[in-house]
Parts: structure tokens; sequence; C-alpha cells
């Protein structure tokens, strides 16, 4: 197997032998479960890791010799008493790269360095992680392990994509809300290398890395800087591979990546400008005939239309992801494309047509999840199911059952997504306001005033702008006259 022409040995790969103390604490969970189970220990000591079946399977295949720190920290909270060897890991000590550390030594999982910030991988100090070359947790190359080829600790590699003559990313530091960018240019002007597996790592961890600041914080403030890793990920895509894997996960990754800045300007009330970056994404989607990366750009296209006052095309758009998705077997992204669809007949006032779709929608989703769910719909549970529907409802006029729904999804919603529970509690306090509930209202609208400290979302704003037009009437109302005062002092957007 020849190695990547970021790495730095000139040896053969090791051979891999299978994890089987791993598998044997997995037990009777399949990969999904015990993924899930990873992410839920991971957030018990504040670590964020982005664990999903395909990292489980590739732990226990022995491809993963050693994981990162963060990982480590989770490992051993989930397994008390246990070291790593008793894990089934090679020692941090055995492996290769640059100095390895003991866990005594390792950065602490708090701190605000920029070198060791607390995402998911070790050396993970850029927001869209700019240090391509590095990370992809779940696929052939990975930065959550290290071996033989690809090294956590190894300085090259954590400046691959910086200097493999494709593209250069300059970093800052830690931001209030985040990583952030400082600027970034591709070199177009020098001579460029092939893309090998370590920029295609490095990629699909920079998409994992902006869901999960939008996840935490909403779109306002990451928009702008990331506009730097879509144009590097595009020039990589001209590079090209020397591989055909290789370009196929550069195809989908900058897709994915497309679709990922796509959302932060649809979320941010860039309406044309997430448009056009659906369209890239489509596009990309075509040429590679990746029927996944379709389905997805179709998803978000729909969303849009809908947010922009297109039903009709809302519709179609949904009926044409669902189309390219029925061939991957996964029941809840045929779900959540249903509730697409919803949304756009709710737009056209057809009762009828969306309570059709959401039919569909709520039996393809207590089909339950499954290995084929793309790892983007991770976001996708009970309080978002509940949530768009509180949005079909409301769309439809029907305040009352729009409430329910929101009032659900709040409930449901993990408080470590505080951008959807910003955006559930917002969906209830208009809907709660319009329903002729002021007071309830208010006291919604003052809980997402609590959480605009951690969450910038034009989306969300909007919303309130519209409670608090629907409040006016009832200032003398209990807590509403507070919720006014307090939402006329939030700054106004430039």
């Amino acid at each position: 197997m020849a190695s990547s022409p970021m790495t730095s040995s000139s040896q053969s790969p090791r051979p891999t032998r299978p994890n089987l103390a791993f598998r044997r604490l997995r037990g009777q969970r399949s990969p999904g479960e015990f993924a899930a189970a990873v992410r839920r220990a991971a957030r018990e000591i504040d670590e964020q890791v982005s664990c999903d079946a395909r990292y489980i399977g590739r732990v226990e295949a022995g491809e993963i010799r050693c994981p990162n720190y963060a990982y480590e920290r989770v490992f051993l909270h989930m397994f008390p008493g246990r070291t790593l060897t008793d894990l089934g890991f090679v020692p941090r000590s055995a492996v290769r790269g640059r100095g390895a550390r003991t866990f005594e030594e390792a950065p602490d999982p708090h701190t605000t360095s920029p070198m060791y910030a607390p995402h998911e991988t070790d050396g993970a100090y850029e927001p869209y992680d700019t240090t391509y070359g590095s990370h992809e947790p779940n696929d052939r190359y990975d930065p959550h392990s290290i071996d033989d080829q690809n090294h956590e600790e190894s300085d090259v590699q954590r400046r691959a994509f910086m200097s493999g003559g494709t593209a250069t990313v300059a970093a800052a530091s830690l931001g209030p809300i985040g990583l952030a960018f400082s600027g970034a240019a591709v070199a177009a002007d020098r001579s460029v290398r092939r893309a090998g597996e370590a920029e295609a790592g490095a990629l699909e961890e920079a998409v994992r890395k902006i869901r999960l600041l939008d996840d935490r914080h909403g779109a306002d403030g990451l928009y702008r800087r990331a506009s730097a890793p879509l144009r590097a990920a595009y020039a990589l895509l001209d590079a090209g591979a020397a591989r055909q894997a290789t370009a196929e996960r550069l195809h989908t990754g900058a897709g994915e990546l497309a679709i990922s800045v796509g959302w932060l300007a649809h979320d941010s009330g860039r309406f044309e400008d997430a448009r056009s970056h659906y369209a890239e994404a489509l596009a990309t989607a075509r040429v590679a005939g990746d029927p996944a990366l379709e389905a997805h750009a179709f998803c978000n296209t729909s969303f849009l239309a809908r947010d922009a006052g297109r039903p009709r095309e809302a519709v179609r758009a949904a009926q044409a992801a669902q189309f390219a998705a029925r061939p991957l077997g996964s029941a809840r992204l045929l779900s959540l494309l249903s509730l697409r669809e919803a949304g756009g007949w709710a737009g056209l006032a057809d009762r009828r047509g969306c309570e059709q779709a959401l039919t569909r929608a709520q039996a393809l989703y207590g089909r339950g999840p499954c290995d084929a769910d793309p790892e983007w719909m991770s976001f996708y549970g009970d309080a978002e199911l509940a949530g768009l529907e509180a949005q079909c409802w409301s769309t439809l006029g029907d305040w009352s059952r729009a409430a329910h729904q929101a009032r659900r999804a709040t409930r449901l919603q993990d408080p470590h997504f505080t951008r959807n529970l910003a955006l559930y509690t917002a969906e209830l306090a208009d809907d709660l306001a319009r329903a002729g509930h002021p007071d309830e209202a208010a006291a919604a609208g003052l809980r997402v005033l609590d959480l605009l400290d951690e969450v910038q979302s034009s989306r969300v704003q909007t919303m309130l702008a519209g409670t608090a037009r629907v409040l006016l009437p009832h200032r003398r109302a209990s807590g509403v006259s507070d919720f006014l005062e307090r939402h006329g002092a939030l700054p106004r957007p430039a």
C-alpha cells in the first residue's frame, strides 16, 4: 500500500490486528448504539467527540491503534479503572510521531489555549479545522488514531493541508463563540501536488467542526469565516487526486462543506448566498454521481425554498430528495425529507397534503435509526421531529397545535444543543402569542433572551421580533412588559 504524500515515514504500514478487548466491551450493543453511548459519556465530562458507528468499526478492526486525548478521556471515563492497554489499544509511548505524552501530561480538556482547544481532535484549534491534513474520525484516514501512516501528534500532518501546495489557511485564536479564522488564501500560483488521504480527511473534519459550532452557537458569527475553507475545498478538487477513492471523498467532502456553509448563510438570513451554495453542492453531487450528497442538497434546498416563500419549490425539492434517497436505505432520512415536503404543503395552505406528509414522516421515523443514516442527520431526533411539525401547524395557522408540538420540542431537546433549544423556545413563544396566551409567550420569550449570549442566529432573532409585535397590544399582561423592554434593548443587527 502506497504511503500518503504527507507521511514522513518510509516504512510500510503494519498489518492491523482486531481489537477484541474493545469489541467485548461493546457487548450486545450495535456499533451505532455504542457510538451514542460514547457521545453521551463525552457530554458528561464536557468533551466533544463526533463518534459514530464507522469509528467504532475502525477501532474494533484495529485500524485505530491509539485514540487521541479527547477520546482517551472519554473511554477512561466510560470504563473506570482500566487503562488504554486494557481497552485493547497500543500504549501511546509505542506509537511514532511527535513526542508522545502520558495521560497526565495531556492537555487540560478545559484549557483556553488555542493549540489544545476542547474539540474532538487534539490540535484542532481552528473553527473549521484549518489544520487540514490531520482530522477524520470515521473513515479510511483517521486523526483520532495514531498509527504508522497517520500520527495524531505529527506536526507534518497537522499542517498537511496548509503546506500541501493546494491551499493555505491561516488560523487565529479562540473567539468569543469558539474558534475563529483570521483569514485564508488559495495558493493558485504554486505548483500543485495532488490531494491525498490527509487532505480528504481534513476536509471531512472541517464539515464536522462547522456543524458542531452551529449546533452550539448559531450561524451569524460563523458564516463569513467559513468561505475560506470552502474555497480551499474546491481548490483541492481542481488539483485532483491520485486515487479514485480519494477523489470521491474530496467531491463528497466539498459538497457537504458547501451545504454547511450554505446553511450558515440560510440561518443568518442570506438566502441568495445560501441558494448559490446549495446549487454548488447539488452540481458537485451530480458530477460525482453521489445520491447521498444529492439528497442532502435537495433537502436543504427545500428548507430554504420554504423559508424564502417558495413553497411549491420546497415540495418539488423535497420530492426530488426522496427520489435520490430511496436506494440509501435510511428510514430516518426519508422521514426528514417527508417533513420538508410537509413544510412546503403547509406553505401552499394544503392541509391534506401536509397531514399526509406528516403521517408518512412519523411512520418512517418510528422504524428507528440504522447504520445507513447519514452522519449529518445527528440533529434529527424526537425534538426536531416535534419542532418541524410545530412549524407546519404554525404555517397553517393552527396555533394551539403548533404550541403543543413546540413545547414538546423544548422538553425533548438536549440542552447541549443551545441553538436548537433557542429555536424551539422562540417557536413556542410565537405560537403562544398568536394563540392568545401573552403571559406564557412572554415567559418563553424571556427564556430565549437568556440564551442569546450563547446563540447568534438571525432566524431566532427574527422570530422574537415577530413575537414582540404580536405582544405589543398586551403589554399590561404578566411578564409582557419585561419581555418587550429586554427585547427592545437588544443591539440591532448591522
